[in-house]
């Protein structure tokens, strides 16, 4: 069926061919059938990753296929989104391993893009807890592999944006856990410096992530609040919760009913939220125990928020640079400041180690924002991704919609490994999205 579809930046849409499917045997049909297309989950990375003249579905290929409740091992379908495998999870005392900061993805997207959580300096990315999976290549053939089994094609997959072949089958290990609740540190930082200390200072956290203003500018640059947390045991617990301590959070929801227009979005805004969100926190420390959900996920309780950057739709701009590499960050914090570019979601976090074949993470500061698609707003983010490059650094697939092929290049040294083994996997380019095509990822 022909229509209209686009990511959660809603930036690119297009027109594409979209199909669906049930059971594995209807895609190896679809495979013989049709030319060139893209798997496409639930449509939550941000740019093009995702689409093609010709897309399918894996929403409906979303069953449980088993549980281990005794060691905490799930195997599933690829299509299956991690909200509904929490409302199955957490009753039983589990969590995921790695979360980003939506469940509304699949677990085969979560795989594709090799996602990372508030939890990577401590517990890696989500290919770090994948025990097997299956991808079924362009040939039809189903091919089990992990990072004993095909290593080449497992280590292509996470983080390969779907260019290997259709994931279908995934097993994974989770995270025990006492109770459904977090117990939460916020900290309030005057500037750069200070939450650059911060990380560093409660680094043996188990979650850590900051929001930051970009719009600061003097003493105040880079000001921030530091958000920490670990799950917490049931002793952690009020009384009255204590006696369902797994109980799942309400779903409470907002849609968002439309497109915000444009003009709506500009520096002076953006100034006004960050002042009262930074000012929210009228202590320089606050402790407390909340729900997982507002802490993993507080946006997915807004329907569509989406919908606030206008028809135009956003880029997300999401990098990571070394440590060391400090100056880097504050050269781009700068050019955004002077610029007016602020964003109401900027995020940084810090990194562990992690040198996969093609996956975003790597031992550093990662910073994600986003911009309004508007005029100059492509040439303004060519400039960062220079400083990104010059600084040892790159960006991030998933979130990705506009980068030129040469900054791909420079900031991902295993590519051309990458690409051999796509010639291997993946020869006549079946699997083919808009962003392999704009990235020049296809088979010559």
């Amino acid at each position: 069926m022909k229509k209209d579809i686009g990511n959660w930046g809603n930036y690119p849409v297009i027109e594409s061919d979209e199909s669906a499917f049930t059971f594995t045997g209807e895609f190896q049909n679809y495979i013989k059938q049709t030319g060139a297309f893209i798997p496409r989950g639930n449509g939550r990375c941000y740019g093009d990753a995702s689409l093609a003249i010709n897309t399918i579905s894996t929403l409906k290929y979303n069953r449980i296929i088993s549980f281990d409740t005794e060691n905490g091992i799930l195997e599933c379908e690829a299509g299956l989104t991690l909200d509904k495998i929490l409302r199955v999870i957490v009753p039983k005392g589990w969590f995921l391993p790695v979360t980003p900061g939506t469940k509304f993805i699949t677990v085969g997207g979560a795989v594709a893009s090799d996602v990372h959580g508030k939890n990577h300096h401590i517990d890696g990315a989500f290919s770090a807890h994948v025990l097997e999976m299956d991808v079924i290549n362009a040939q039809g053939e189903i091919i089990t592999c992990s990072p004993e089994i095909n290593n080449d094609l497992f280590w292509a997959t996470c983080g390969g944006m779907g260019l290997t072949g259709m994931i279908s089958r995934i097993k994974f290990d989770l995270k025990k856990v006492e109770t459904s609740y977090i117990k939460q540190k916020q900290v309030k930082a005057r500037n750069l410096d200070e939450i650059i200390r911060l990380f560093d200072e409660y680094k043996h956290y188990t979650y850590s992530v900051a929001w930051i203003d970009c719009l600061k500018k003097g003493s105040q640059f880079g000001r921030s609040i530091l958000i920490l947390g670990e799950h917490a045991k049931t002793e952690d617990l009020s009384n009255h919760k204590q006696n369902v301590p797994l109980k799942l959070p309400k779903e409470k929801k907002i849609n968002f009913p439309f497109n915000l227009p444009s003009f709506v979005l500009n520096k002076w805004t953006i100034r006004i939220f960050n002042f009262f969100y930074y000012h929210k926190n009228f202590k320089k420390e606050i402790n407390n125990v909340v729900s997982y959900e507002p802490f993993f996920y507080p946006l997915d309780a807004i329907l569509h928020w989406n919908r606030g950057y206008g028809k135009k739709g956003f880029i997300q701009y999401q990098f990571v640079l070394p440590l060391e590499s400090k100056q880097g960050l504050v050269e781009i914090l700068n050019r955004i400041s002077n610029k007016g570019l602020g964003s109401f979601l900027a995020v940084l976090k810090v990194f562990g180690k992690q040198d996969n074949l093609i996956s975003f993470p790597m031992e550093g500061f990662t910073l994600a924002m986003d911009f309004p698609v508007r005029k100059g707003l492509f040439e303004f983010l060519d400039e960062l991704d220079q400083i990104v490059l010059q600084y040892g650094g790159r960006l991030y697939m998933s979130k990705d919609a506009r980068m030129k092929p040469e900054v791909l290049q420079s900031g991902y040294p295993h590519l051309p490994e990458f690409k051999r083994i796509l010639e291997k996997y993946n020869p006549e380019n079946k699997f083919r999205s808009l962003q392999s095509e704009r990235l020049d990822l296809l088979v010559k």
